[in-house]
């Protein structure tokens, strides 16, 4: 029996943490042919759903597809993703949230591939990246100078230690 993952529990969780806090989750999904989304409102690729309970009617948060329904221009929508083509979950006031990392799925007729024979993804120059925010806890003793190689630690504060998602462009 093969392990589930735990990005369908993260989602949950952040979706749950963001409505307890008053604040709109908005997934943001890389669409493909399994995506059943308004086509008209991909851009890039990708798509930004509002899955907060007052846009949304009867919301699925599933272990393989998150579904519900919703308005788009005034008309109803059945809205379904696959949730390994999410990338991330965040609230729409703050930013906070989480990116997930998006394997490709091979076409069901099409040999699998060995990661061997999977080519490294070149980042699109056009499109933002996300990037990790290491924890402001990271076990670091404050005489300890990080490597040259390393990232500075987060600013101390009334945010440390609380992750962000961080658009690069």
């Amino acid at each position: 029996m093969s392990e589930i993952s735990t990005k369908p529990y993260l989602i949950r969780a952040l979706h749950e943490w963001c409505t307890d806090n008053g604040y709109t989750p908005h997934l943001a999904v890389s669409v493909d042919e399994r995506a059943v989304v308004p086509r008209e409102h991909v851009k890039n690729g990708e798509i930004v759903l509002n899955i907060g309970r007052l846009a949304t009617h009867k919301l699925e948060l599933g272990n393989e597809y998150i579904e519900f329904q919703a308005r788009f221009g005034g008309v109803a929508r059945q809205i379904s993703v696959p949730v390994d083509s999410v990338t991330a979950i965040y609230a729409r006031e703050t930013g906070h949230g989480m990116a997930f990392e998006v394997t490709p799925r091979p076409a069901a007729d099409a040999p699998a591939e060995t990661p061997a024979d999977v080519p490294a993804a070149e980042p699109d120059a056009g499109r933002p990246q996300l990037s990790a925010v290491p924890p402001a806890d990271a076990g670091e003793s404050s005489n300890d100078a990080p490597p040259p190689d390393e990232p500075p630690p987060p600013p101390s504060g009334p945010d440390r230690g609380r992750p962000k998602l961080t658009v690069i462009k």
